[in-house]
């Protein structure tokens, strides 16, 4: 017998795909097995789907039937990072886990105790319980900066609370700039709508360092060095000015600090932002008469411009030229970015008597602060996250990783770089596992209800189980399941955003959204660059290495069957002038590491800057360290944001 659930997406993917899952077998014994990933019916499905999902997740049940799959609790028998381990049942590991937690904090305090909690496969409200429990508890809490915090913070400071653009509303754009997102690979359900507009006259443009396959099908690419998109934003906002194209009456009615932002950006010409940002001046001003005459424009923001120390500059830069192009008001204008503000978060509604935090740690700096951190941090909680490979500085944090007197617990689904470091590893369950709750994308305005396809595989439990059964070991009350009301969960996907809203649309129509105070802020006051700020970096090693997302992972996660080639790619003038051979291995190193991987020869990668997939595992490249052991572990400094971009290399034959 083979059965249908309908289900959805809740990976970190900006879609959150409604799909039609077949199962065969009984579930009794562990016998059901997945046996086709596709699309739902339109009828189910979130309207961005439209019929078809990503080969990624198609692919996953080689995850969920892995032979790597953990099937049981596991307790360190070896050396960390050895990877021995031995069976274990659920109550010794929650009893050692909650001795450990319980003699860190009575030796140091609750700052000892430092939950890395992320949501890797987590749907939206599973993951709470975790939470939740360590905020009970006044521990140390590690602040997601490490992805799309920069931007959001940006954002937020430039538009309160207004919401984001459609993506749907593509179908009504003339204009589409696609400004540091690739989304071939990572919101591929936005492709058939560029090509859509392409096909009735919109003009696409894409700025991204790499000619991807987007860049590769668009109007125009911009090629921009990273880092210096606020450059090509102000130049651009400066060119806008000089061709008389700043929308003065939009300006005047919906923004403070036009007049300043405009003063900042004549600081720089076509001229001398070309030479900043490595592309052609009169791509520039041909840029600024695109932005002010082609209407309605719409523009999609990505993360790949915030991860540098200009990131917040470069997203309210970019933010402040739609503004003062007036490029709102109008369905298919506006900006796109996350819409995954849509998902209320209660989680500590209820915790009023809950003791203050011990203290935020930033999650890029998780390898200095396991070193340094005063009170120590003793215990390490890792849940939905993998920091051996994935935070900067790889280096620090495999250095902390071994520390004989960090207890080190992780829950995932199979053995990743970080679990073979724990001293107790708790099996996770997929999202195909999970209980009845929503997934809700963060450039889609859709929840879909997520089922449970099969049962649990082996005995891994979900994110909320660990936490009940945890409180239940640390005597906190309040985390029965029994106790814990399910999520609303609707029949088959809504929409979560009214039907043609539009951003600065009429006040008073239904459907317009406004940032707080009705008036965007192009002007921030003390403790912040009141205008974008642009600051070079100083390195003696020439290229910039990137670390793009691929069409075969999601962050780390599956890499375990299907990673991206462990190579290096480079400009063909970039490989001449080293003498390196296509295919040839390379050494590729500044002053924390050196990797050797082969060298790729791609003239889609601009000249001085170099590229590695993102979310390789160590196990993919010899000596076992991957891009982050190159990246600089400093932060943006307004923020926080990781500054992965800012990792500067030199390469050498091998």
């Amino acid at each position: 017998m083979t059965r249908t659930v309908i289900t959805a997406c809740p990976l970190d993917c900006p879609d959150a795909c409604t799909l039609a899952v077949d199962v065969e077998g009984e579930a009794t014994g562990g016998g059901e097995r997945i046996v086709r990933i596709d699309a739902a019916p339109a009828t189910d499905s979130n309207p961005l789907t439209d019929g078809w999902i990503c080969a990624k997740v198609r692919r996953s049940t080689r995850r969920v039937h892995s032979p790597e799959r953990i099937l049981t609790p596991l307790r360190r028998t070896g050396p960390k990072g050895s990877g021995a381990f031995e069976p274990i049942s659920w109550n010794d590991a929650l009893e050692m886990i909650a001795t450990e937690i319980r003699s860190a904090i009575t030796e140091h305090g609750p700052a000892a105790v430092v939950p890395f909690l992320y949501n890797s496969s987590a749907p939206t409200f599973s993951d709470r319980l975790m939470v939740r429990l360590f905020a009970e508890l006044g521990t140390s809490e590690v602040a997601h900066t490490i992805c799309a915090y920069t931007a959001a913070i940006a954002w937020h400071s430039t538009f309160p609370n207004m919401a984001s653009a459609d993506p749907l509303d593509v179908a009504h754009s003339d204009l589409v700039v696609i400004w540091g997102a690739n989304p071939s690979t990572s919101n591929t359900h936005l492709t058939p709508l560029l090509t859509e507009a392409r096909g009735r006259g919109a003009a696409v443009v894409v700025i991204d360092p790499r000619r991807t396959p987007t860049a590769a099908r668009a109007d125009r690419h911009l090629a921009v060095r990273p880092g210096t998109d606020d450059v090509l934003a102000l130049a651009t906002a400066a060119e806008l000015d000089r061709l008389g194209l700043v929308d003065r009456s939009f300006c005047d009615d919906n923004a403070e600090g036009t007049d300043e932002l405009l003063a900042a950006a004549r600081a720089w010409t076509p001229s001398t932002a070309a030479e900043v940002c490595g592309v052609d001046a009169s791509a520039i001003t041909e840029l600024a008469e695109l932005v002010g005459t082609r209407r309605p424009g719409l523009l999609r923001l990505g993360w790949g411009m915030e991860r540098n120390r200009n990131g917040g500059s470069g997203i309210r830069a970019a933010l402040g030229l739609w503004v003062l192009a007036g490029q709102f008001g109008r369905l298919g204008s506006g900006v796109v970015t996350s819409t995954s503000s849509a998902a209320e978060d209660d989680t500590l509604d209820d915790l009023p008597d809950a003791p203050p935090r011990a203290r935020t740690l930033n999650m890029n700096r998780i390898g200095h602060d396991l070193a340094h951190a005063d009170p120590p941090v003793t215990v390490l909680i890792v849940q939905g996250a993998n920091p051996a490979v994935s935070a900067p500085d790889q280096q620090a944090v495999l250095a902390s990783l071994v520390r004989e007197d960090l207890f080190t617990v992780v829950h995932d689904q199979v053995m990743t770089d970080t679990a073979t470091f724990a001293d107790v590893v708790l099996p996770a369950t997929t999202y195909f596992e999970q209980g009845d709750d929503v997934a809700v994308g963060y450039t889609s305005y859709a929840a879909s209800p997520l089922r449970r396809v099969i049962a649990p595989v082996g005995e891994s439990r979900t994110n909320g189980e660990v936490a009940a059964g945890l409180a239940a070991a640390l005597g906190v009350d309040g985390y029965d399941p029994e106790q814990v009301p399910p999520p609303p969960l609707p029949e088959r996907a809504v929409p979560t955003r009214p039907e043609g809203s539009v951003q600065f649309g009429p006040v008073g129509e239904p459907g317009t959204t406004r940032p707080d105070g009705g008036r965007a802020r192009l002007l921030l006051g003390a403790g912040s660059d009141p205008v974008p700020t642009h600051r070079p970096v100083d390195s003696p090693f020439p290229l910039t290495l990137i670390t793009p997302a691929s069409s075969r992972q999601i962050n780390s996660m599956f890499g375990e069957y299907d990673p991206p080639p462990a190579q290096i790619s480079m400009s063909p003038e970039d490989a001449s002038a080293r003498g390196v051979l296509d295919g040839a291995d390379v050494r590729v190193f500044n002053d924390l590491a050196t990797l050797v991987l082969p060298a790729r020869i791609d003239p889609s990668v601009r000249p001085g800057v170099v590229s590695i997939p993102k979310g390789l595992w160590r196990r993919h490249l010899p000596g076992g360290l991957t891009a982050n052991a190159l990246t600089p572990a400093e932060v943006e400094h307004t923020i926080g944001g990781a500054v992965f971009h800012d990792a500067r290399v030199d390469i050498a034959p091998a």
